[in-house]
C-alpha cells in the first residue's frame, strides 16, 4: 500500500481519472480547482475551492495540506510558487521547472528549438500591431493562440490580414493566466498529428505507449484514435522511433516523473514537435479502452515510483468528445440509451457542474472513429433551463 498525500492542483476530467487511479493504489488526494464540485472533488479525499494563480493562496494551501507530492492538473498555475515550493523540498511533478515552461508555449517552444528539435516557424506578440508584423514575417495562412491556454482555447487559424483583429481578441479572450501575448505559428500542411505518451520513471528509464492520433477543430480535440498508424500510411516504425527520440530528448532536459503528453505535426513521415503538457493529455483518454493500463494508471505508478513491467495495446479503439452547446447550471443527457445499444461502446461522463458551449462534458470511447463518432452524435446535452 502508498501511503502518500497528493495535492492535486485542478481538477477537471483529467485529473479525476487520475484520483481514481493514484487513490486504488492507495494514495490520499486532496483535489483543489477554483469551482466546487469539480469533477476530482467528486472522487478525492478532500478538496479545496481557491484561484491557483494567487501566489498567497497557493502557498497557504501547500503549507495546510503538507502533502509528498504536488501534481498540477492545469496550466493556471503561479508556477513561481511551485518552483520556491521545491527548492525548499517539496515534490513537484514532473518538476517545477517542466511545469513552469510548459505553462507558456513561447518558453517550451524555445527550450525545444534550443534542444535542436525541429518545429514550425513562430514569433510572438504582445499587442495587436506586433500581431500584424508578425503575420506579415511568418506569411499566411498562419495560426494564433495564447502563450498561455489549454485544450485549444483561444487558437485561430488566420488567412487574411484583415482576420488579425478577431484573432487577437479571441485569444485575448480565451487565454488564462495573466500574460498578454500570443503565438504566431506557420500553419502546416501536416499530413496528421500525434501524441506520444511519454513515461519517465524512477527505476525503468522512459517508457512509450503506441502513438495515439487525433484530429482538433478550432484548437481543441475533438476525436483520438489508437494506434496512429491505423488512419495513415507511411514508414510508420521509422516515423514513431524518431518521434520517440525527440520526445525523449525533450522529457529528459524538462527531468521529474510521469506521464508526458509531446504533440508531433507528422509531415511525409518526419514528426515536427508542436506542443508538450507535463501530465496525462485529453487525447491519451483513449487508452482507458485500448491498454492494459490508462495513461492515468502510468501516471499514477510513475509518480509513486511502483513497477510498470508492460504496456500493451489490447485493441485497437478510439475516443470522440462530447460538447455541451450552451450555458447552463441545470442539464441533463439524452441519448446515452441509444449510443450504449451499439457495440463494443462505452462511455465517461465528467461530472462537471456546469455547461458552457463547446465544454467537454464526457467522452465515448469504441472500437475505431466511426463508431465513437456514431455513438456521439446520439448524446445530446439539453439545458433544463431552455425555454
Amino acid at each position: 500500500m502508498v501511503n502518500k498525500h497528493i495535492l492535486l492542483l485542478g481538477s477537471g476530467e483529467l485529473g479525476k481519472e487520475f484520483c481514481i487511479s493514484a487513490k486504488r493504489l492507495g494514495a490520499t488526494v486532496t483535489a483543489c480547482d477554483n469551482y466546487a464540485n469539480a469533477p476530482a472533488m467528486q472522487v478525492s479525499d478532500a478538496s479545496y475551492v481557491l484561484d491557483m494563480l494567487d501566489g498567497d493562496k497557493l502557498k497557504r494551501l501547500i503549507g495546510k495540506v503538507q502533502p509528498d507530492l504536488i501534481v498540477p492538473e492545469i496550466e493556471a498555475i503561479r508556477t513561481e510558487v511551485l518552483l520556491e515550493q521545491e527548492a525548499n523540498g517539496n515534490t513537484v511533478i514532473p518538476t517545477a521547472r517542466a511545469v513552469n515552461l510548459t505553462m507558456n508555449r513561447d518558453r517550451i517552444r524555445d527550450r525545444a528549438a534550443e534542444l535542436g528539435l525541429r518545429t514550425a516557424r513562430y514569433a510572438y506578440a504582445s499587442s495587436e500591431q506586433e500581431l500584424l508584423n508578425e503575420i506579415s514575417k511568418i506569411g499566411l495562412p498562419c495560426v494564433v493562440k495564447p502563450v498561455m491556454s489549454s485544450s485549444g482555447k483561444g487558437q485561430s487559424i488566420i488567412t487574411s490580414t484583415s482576420e488579425a483583429a478577431n484573432a487577437w481578441e479571441y485569444a485575448v479572450t480565451g487565454m488564462r493566466g495573466d500574460r498578454i501575448s500570443v503565438i504566431v505559428e506557420e500553419f502546416i500542411e501536416f499530413d496528421y498529428e500525434i501524441t506520444l505518451l511519454t513515461i519517465r520513471t524512477a527505476q525503468q528509464g522512459t517508457l512509450f505507449c503506441p502513438s495515439i492520433g487525433h484530429v482538433q477543430q478550432e484548437g481543441d480535440y475533438r476525436y483520438s484514435w489508437q494506434p496512429a498508424h491505423i488512419m495513415n500510411k507511411g514508414p510508420v516504425s521509422t516515423t514513431e522511433i524518431r518521434a520517440q527520440e525527440m520526445a525523449n530528448i525533450i522529457t529528459n532536459d524538462l527531468g521529474g516523473l510521469g506521464v508526458f503528453g509531446v504533440e508531433f505535426f507528422i509531415c511525409k513521415g518526419e514528426p515536427i514537435f508542436s506542443e508538450l503538457s507535463p501530465r496525462p493529455h485529453d487525447t491519451g483518454m483513449v487508452t482507458m479502452f485500448t491498454q492494459n493500463l490508462s495513461e492515468f494508471d502510468l501516471h499514477a505508478r510513475a509518480v509513486l515510483e511502483l513497477p510498470i513491467p508492460e504496456i500493451s495495446l489490447l485493441r485497437h479503439g478510439a475516443s470522440h468528445v462530447l460538447l455541451a452547446t450552451e450555458d447552463s447550471t441545470q442539464f441533463h443527457f439524452e441519448g446515452i440509451e441509444q449510443a450504449l445499444s451499439i457495440p463494443g461502446v462505452d462511455l465517461r461522463i465528467f461530472g462537471k457542474p456546469i455547461t458552457r458551449p463547446n465544454r467537454r462534458m464526457g467522452v465515448i470511447l469504441a472500437p475505431s472513429v466511426q463508431i465513437a463518432t456514431k455513438a456521439a452524435n446520439c448524446i445530446r446535452v439539453v439545458s433544463d433551463l431552455s425555454s
